[in-house]
């Protein structure tokens, strides 16, 4: 009975256009990938600052691990509270401006277990309705009360919260949204949260290190807290919630997600520390990466192209599912990597090609895209 069902299931997933099918990479340098022998230029990579492949950052990681082992071996709540997990949320705290932090495995961990233990039944969340689907989980496992409104609409926003009356609400958003592309009005929200004092918390997961002065991200004065990852900018692995500190008791007694996992390993604690230093001096890096996307934005624009976003993440509107994955296996004939986000990451035949730019790509490797794209799209205009 369940063979038949999964097989009918990935059958109209096929005949949807939604199939998934990775193709293996077998290694990655720089900002390169690799499949088989075969160097393509990768413009899917979330590793902004390209620190994950650096020599520096592989050198603290190997140097810590042989130092405190490969594995804290156990829950935090049992025998893997090492001081060393707790030193390092402090300096991150300290880092970002805020009076503490916890770490996760993953940013899906984070956001699930935050939202869906800070809030119960009868509390009201109202959300961007474009955050990332860890959220979305959250919110609906928490049995609070939620409202969605138009993704970066700071007026449907305010609509919401004088519907909602005078008692206090949450409000979940992001900062840079990982597949639009765009920033969060910061100032329109800390005007929203002066008037009706709700709690915020907001995702920079996208823009930790790779934003703001020295990479500390833009939306510290409207967030009571905020969701980062170790697994982008900063190039390593896991994630973490900064926020006050009452909430992290509160984290540690009813976190089912942090609860029941075994914890990171002291040897990132000891890495994610060393990070620190790294995404301070990494001013250069955040000037190219910055510069990097100008470019891409600016030449796809002007060659008549659909593309969204303000930073280093663009999206380039493509429209029906097949088309998207078409145009992505030809960039790929042609040595380019870009990832076809299709539903339900996106809407329904409003599929994207998710552009992510990183600190090493050249004035040169966006030219080259920008003309490959254009003749991809001429060939298939020929095909019908």
């Amino acid at each position: 009975m369940f063979e038949k069902r999964f097989a009918r299931q990935l059958t109209s997933q096929r005949q949807a256009g939604l199939y998934r099918n990775p193709p293996q990479i077998t290694r990655r340098e720089g900002r390169y990938v690799f499949f088989g022998d075969r160097k393509v230029l990768n413009f899917s990579s979330n590793d902004y600052l390209s620190l994950s492949t650096s020599r520096q950052l592989r050198r603290s990681l190997a140097r810590n691990v042989m130092k405190y082992g490969a594995s804290s071996s156990s829950s935090r709540l049992v025998s893997a509270n090492y001081s060393l997990i707790g030193r390092a949320e402090r300096e991150y705290a300290r880092y970002f401006g805020y009076e503490d932090a916890v770490f996760f495995p993953s940013g899906y961990q984070t956001n699930y277990g935050v939202l869906s233990t800070l809030f119960q039944p009868k509390d009201r969340i109202v959300f961007d309705k474009h955050i990332h689907a860890s959220s979305v989980k959250g919110i609906r496992a928490s049995g609070a009360d939620f409202y969605g409104y138009r993704h970066g609409s700071m007026d449907h926003l305010k609509k919401r919260l004088e519907t909602l009356g005078p008692d206090q609400a949450a409000v979940v958003t992001e900062s840079l949204f990982s597949m639009d592309g765009d920033l969060l009005d910061v100032g329109a929200c800390c005007e929203l949260k002066k008037r009706f004092g709700f709690f915020c918390i907001i995702d920079e997961a996208h823009a930790f290190g790779a934003i703001g002065e020295k990479g500390r991200g833009i939306a510290r004065p409207a967030a009571d807290a905020a969701v980062g990852t170790f697994g982008k900018a900063l190039g390593l692995f896991g994630a973490f919630i900064l926020l006050p500190g009452y909430l992290k008791e509160y984290l540690l007694n009813f976190a089912s997600p942090l609860i029941y996992t075994t914890s990171l390993p002291p040897a990132h604690a000891a890495t994610a520390m060393d990070l620190l230093e790294m995404i301070e001096q990494a001013d250069d890096r955040r000037q190219q990466l910055f510069d990097a996307g100008r470019l891409m934005k600016e030449s796809l624009v002007r060659e008549g192209f659909s593309v969204q976003g303000d930073a280093h993440i663009l999206a380039l509107q493509v429209g029906p599912e097949d088309r998207a994955v078409e145009v992505s296996r030809r960039l790929m004939e042609n040595g380019i990597f870009a990832f076809p986000a299709r539903f339900p990451t996106v809407p329904l035949n409003r599929a994207i090609l998710r552009i992510g730019l990183c600190a090493e790509h050249t004035e040169q490797d966006v030219n080259f895209f920008v003309e490959t794209l254009k003749r991809v799209y001429g060939e298939i205009e020929k095909s019908g």
